[in-house]
């Protein structure tokens, strides 16, 4: 397949971003969600500076700004309560009833506060909730579509339903029970669960990992509200730097002087038919005429199925491939996208590049089968594996979005290293899934030479070979006479 692009570029409006560190108070105590898991990844955060000047004429603008497409509703909406405030809201929220919240439900809450699902401004309602699950979009004030594929709702029991009464506000509380936000004005209505499976997923079969994770069990009742978050939120597991807001990120393509975003959603390890892709993208993109092409590596960092590569594990291995040259550190972005993940196929894919024109991105890169898993019940892929780029090209709220389909990569015996599919040489090729993948790190065998940056490898062997130690029965002591 060819790489198709819709040409699109519009400007926004000049913003600020204060970057000061938040001033400690004690009537305050900063949230954080704490992830049980091995943090191997350690690196510096990125360090912020004002926007540069552009030192010559990249565009027919003064100076080259990264926001090429205004964010949804015209401005990212921040949900965190400034400094000064803090202290009122805590305050505020103890005589309110409470809502405690999952790790998942944290997750959307990180979400929503930064601004990925602007305009939104907290859970749904029951209007824009049924706009998302039935239309895929949301309307707003001035009429306009946005694109919005998920519902991003909080579910609650009955007896929490009860406590909540009459009262307008609720207090939302983390895993760990300490304050996180408020929310206001709040909605309650019915939770259908059958018609948002089926509507998300196209199939109520069993197995669904979103579905079993954090809706079966889920309360009848969904609360919708205007979100206010205490602290940002943070994770403590040694990765928090690189969960870059969609301000910081726009702030970062303007300080690399970025005339072009492309963004990459990944939630497996990078290969070298991935670098392929990323590294033709560029090419393509310069070869138009753009003189400094940003790429936004953006691997999913919430909720994944449990057979998947942790993020801590993939972040480790994503910075192989750019010491090892794989990816050009000067042109590439690595951050972190805080969403669960629902592998609802063509539905789910909107949502993630709906997210990355808000964090900036004008390109998003999109392959085969985005989003989608297997069939849980069947031998077969739950989703057409061409749909979801076929309905990012058509999508209502999305029209702004370059979409990329890319070319199909694969491993070349011939050339023994990945390289684009030639269907006149078909026999040539060697398809490596990612469940492929992930069977040669956890037996032991090595992929083609090729494949894969030997340093990212290596990586992924030590972390399976972890598990398998950790899995083995205790040895029993030898018996003494």
């Amino acid at each position: 397949m060819s790489l198709l692009t819709k040409l699109h570029i519009a400007t926004s409006p000049q913003f600020s971003l204060n970057l000061q560190p938040a001033t400690k108070t004690t009537a305050i105590t900063n949230h954080s969600a704490k992830i049980k898991s091995k943090t191997i990844y350690i690196s510096r955060p990125l360090v912020f500076k004002l926007p540069m000047q552009a030192s010559s004429p990249r565009s027919l603008r003064s100076s080259v700004k990264s926001s090429l497409i205004d964010p949804d509703g015209g401005a990212v909406v921040d949900l965190v309560v400034p400094d000064g405030e803090r202290a009122a809201r805590v305050l505020e929220a103890d005589p309110l009833p409470k809502v405690k919240l999952s790790k998942i439900d944290l997750e959307w809450v990180h979400v929503i506060s930064e601004g990925w699902a602007s305009p939104l401004r907290g859970f749904m309602r029951e209007e824009e909730y049924l706009q998302s699950l039935h239309f895929n979009c949301l309307k707003i004030k001035d009429g306009s579509l946005v694109n919005m594929s998920l519902p991003i709702v909080l579910a609650i029991a009955d007896d929490v339903k009860d406590q909540i009464g009459s009262s307008p506000n609720v207090g939302l509380l983390g895993p760990s029970g300490d304050l996180v936000g408020i929310l206001r004005s709040v909605e309650i209505f019915k939770h259908n669960k059958e018609e948002r499976i089926a509507r998300t997923w196209g199939t109520t079969a069993p197995g669904l990992p979103y579905v079993d994770e954090v809706i079966t069990n889920a309360g009848n009742w969904l609360i919708g509200g205007d979100l206010e978050v205490i602290n940002p939120i943070k994770y403590n597991d040694g990765l928090d730097h690189f969960r870059l807001s969609p301000k910081q990120l726009r702030q970062e393509f303007d300080r690399r002087q970025a005339d072009a975003v492309f963004a990459f959603q990944l939630r497996n390890p990078v290969h070298n038919g991935h670098a392929l892709l990323m590294n033709d993208t560029r090419k393509r993109l310069l070869d138009m005429g753009y003189k400094n092409p940003i790429l936004l590596l953006h691997p999913l960092g919430g909720f994944t199925k449990a057979d998947d590569v942790p993020l801590d594990v993939r972040m480790e291995q994503h910075s192989k491939a750019l010491e090892d040259g794989v990816l050009d550190p000067e042109t590439t972005i690595v951050a972190i996208f805080p969403s669960p993940m629902h592998y609802a196929g063509p539905t789910e894919v909107q949502w993630h590049a709906k997210a990355r024109i808000n964090a900036g991105a004008n390109f998003y890169i999109v392959g085969r089968d985005p989003a989608g898993m297997g069939h849980p019940t069947e031998k077969r892929d739950l989703y057409d594996p061409d749909h979801g780029k076929k309905v990012l090209s058509m999508a209502p709220g999305l029209e702004k979005l370059n979409i990329l389909p890319f070319r199909v990569a694969a491993y070349d015996t011939v050339a023994k290293k990945m390289a684009f599919f030639e269907p006149g040489r078909a026999k040539d090729f060697l398809f490596i899934s990612g469940t492929k993948m992930r069977n040669f790190a956890r037996t032991g065998e090595n992929p083609p030479d090729g494949f894969m940056c030997p340093s990212g490898w290596k990586v992924l062997v030590n972390y399976y070979q972890s598990l398998q130690v950790e899995d083995a029965p205790p040895q029993q002591p030898a018996l003494s006479v």
